[in-house]
């Protein structure tokens, strides 16, 4: 694990948290001598089976005439 002071950690920053997650190396933050932080790479992401848009794609069933209306032999609460 490499050790780094926090004067060049704070100049090099961005470079720095680059390279940790590029190498998956870890990387401890020093403030006189003593560790005050550490930067780890940050867990890989799943990647979702289906995005929002379309993930209902291929599951609605058309059982009749949706345009017709219905008669009063079809409405169930009459009956």
């Amino acid at each position: 694990m490499e050790t780094i002071a926090i004067s060049k950690f704070k100049a090099t920053c961005l470079a720095l948290l680059d390279r940790v997650k590029k190498t998956g190396q870890p990387l401890v933050i020093t403030k006189r001598g003593e560790p005050i932080a550490q930067v780890i790479p940050p867990e890989p992401l799943e990647a979702p089976e289906q995005t929002t848009f379309g993930c209902m794609a291929g599951t609605l069933e058309i059982v009749g005439d949706i345009v017709e209306p219905l008669g009063e032999d079809d409405w169930e609460a009459l009956r």
